[in-house]
């Protein structure tokens, strides 16, 4: 009798290696938001594992900005939370179809504003196994559309300034940000959210 030679564990039919099972994806709606554009501003986050179970609420003002930069910034905060929870595949919903196409190459960015988070975003993505990002339509995007409002009615209301002042750091402490140089002067990346007359040592190190 012949004797049937059976594939190794882990091969396939042929004796050909299987493919390696694709990452199960998680899911984040982002938004973003400014009252006024430019105004204040706020973006919205909500994850969902694998399972569909949302697992994180994300909401944070951002300072005076505007709508786009909002949408970049929920962005940047769904990635960060991929990165700071070892999630290898990460699929992006949002309602702002400029962030999804630019995102996707269909449009250039051309808002020097807009780059460098553009820049951050695209150098996050890649850090993934899988990284998706669709466009949907505002009312499929209602939970992270709240969360926007949230931010920005928790700032606006009576008593904000005085708490959101007591975040800042003490006098000759410090604080790390990012910045670009641009028409003769530093733009941060993030807003600072510092008082009108603050002085503050600037210490330059290029980023490469």
């Amino acid at each position: 009798m012949a004797k049937v030679t059976r594939p190794e564990r882990g091969a396939g039919l042929f004796g050909e290696p299987e493919p390696e099972a694709k990452p199960a994806a998680w899911r984040a709606n982002i938004d973003g938001g400014s009252r006024g554009n430019p105004g204040p501003a706020a973006y919205g986050v909500v994850i969902r594992d694998p399972r569909g179970q949302v697992v994180a609420r994300l909401k944070k003002y951002i300072g005076r900005s505007t709508n786009n930069v909002a949408e970049y910034y929920g962005l940047i905060a769904a990635l960060d939370y991929a990165e700071s929870h070892q999630v290898r595949a990460l699929d992006v919903e949002s309602d702002s179809e400029l962030l999804v196409k630019q995102m996707r190459g269909q449009y250039k960015v051309k808002s020097e504003e807009l780059k460098p988070l553009f820049e951050r975003a695209k150098k996050m993505s890649q850090t993934l196994e899988s990284f998706r990002i669709e466009h949907v339509y505002r009312e499929q995007n209602r939970e992270a559309d709240a969360l926007v409002n949230q931010a920005l009615d928790e700032t606006s209301r009576p008593g904000a300034a005085a708490s959101n002042a007591a975040k800042l750091p003490p006098k000759d402490s410090s604080m790390r940000f990012f910045a670009r140089y641009k028409d003769g002067a530093l733009h941060p990346e993030d807003a600072l959210n510092l008082p009108e007359g603050t002085d503050v040592e600037v210490i330059i190190r290029l980023r490469k």
